[in-house]
């Protein structure tokens, strides 16, 4: 079976900067695919080519095998939300998902089980879209993406302006979706966002990939987390040993060091241990934080 999205050496230049640099990545069916990045680190626009709304300066982007310009009905066989302000702010929530309805060649019953879905109530629906939270907006974009029925979901922050609860709702329906058998692209500038509801990872910085696998894998290499009494003089002894050791916010060390080699050299230099452990998620999260260091800043590309 053909992957669902698969991006190919995509790149968009804007006259000598470069926002999406040789980008290559797989979308699996089945999966949920978390699309990492901090702002500005080329995502919406990398989500914009795959989606026919941007024109890459090279490379190519599919899905379902085909560009997704030339799919036929694409909201049948592909749900979006990349902005969920971009709706007619004079409209009723319920007459945009009418109007989409219509235009993918619906049953009018959809749009009520599409309301019902997503927890908007008839009394929401009947409101004029300038009168939605932005959590109701999203509630609304997610809404209008799964009205077709498609069989795969293009994300882009999806998570913004929900409560704790939304978010919980939004991780549930969207595991559920990838569990039946669709696939998911979802992106993030936020690893907790979607860290677990997410089978792989990819990572972007600055335009371009510096992290792509299963979860799982990125997991087992984020290293160890150690806690001592004297972490400096242990990370000096991992230098020195030719592993890194970075500081971690509130103490601690993160280091790509094996948890036994951490042990066996705080016993050389007789320091004692408070914590050791493989870093897991909060390794992820530090890994995450320095592969994208250089680009951890608002306004580069969206």
């Amino acid at each position: 079976m053909p992957s669902m999205i698969e991006v190919a050496h995509l790149t968009r230049r804007y006259g000598r900067y470069v926002a999406v640099d040789d980008v290559s990545f797989r979308v699996e069916p089945g999966t949920v695919t978390g699309f990492l990045g901090p702002n500005g680190a080329g995502k919406s626009t990398c989500m914009r080519m795959i989606t026919g709304l941007t024109p890459p300066t090279s490379g190519t982007a599919t899905v379902l095998g085909r560009p997704y310009v030339a799919l036929g009905n694409p909201g049948r066989h592909v749900g979006v939300l990349l902005d969920a302000a971009a709706q007619h702010a004079g409209r009723t929530g319920r007459e945009i998902l009418t109007l989409g309805a219509i235009m993918m060649g619906l049953d009018r019953h959809r749009v009520d089980e599409m309301l019902e879905l997503v927890g908007l109530t008839g009394e929401e629906s009947r409101r004029r879209l300038r009168n939605y939270s932005l959590g109701m907006r999203q509630r609304l974009g997610i809404a209008h993406a799964l009205l077709g029925d498609p069989q795969v979901l293009i994300l882009d922050e999806p998570a913004n302006g929900l409560d704790p609860a939304g978010i919980r709702w939004m991780r549930s329906l969207l595991r559920g979706f990838a569990d039946e058998g669709g696939t998911v692209l979802l992106s993030s500038h936020l690893l907790h966002e979607i860290e677990v509801v997410a089978d792989d990872l990819v990572v972007i910085g600055r335009g371009r990939i510096v992290a792509n696998g299963s979860k799982a894998q990125l997991m087992s290499a984020a290293g160890t987390t150690v806690r001592s009494a004297d972490d400096a003089r242990l990370a000096t002894a991992l230098e020195v040993g030719g592993f890194q050791a970075a500081p971690m916010n509130g103490g601690g060390i993160h280091t790509d060091a094996e948890p036994c080699v951490v042990g066996q050299l705080a016993l050389q230099q007789q320091v004692a241990l408070l914590e050791l452990r493989e870093a897991g998620t909060s390794g992820l999260e530090e890994m995450f934080l320095q592969l994208t260091a250089a680009d951890a800043r608002e306004g580069v590309a969206a």
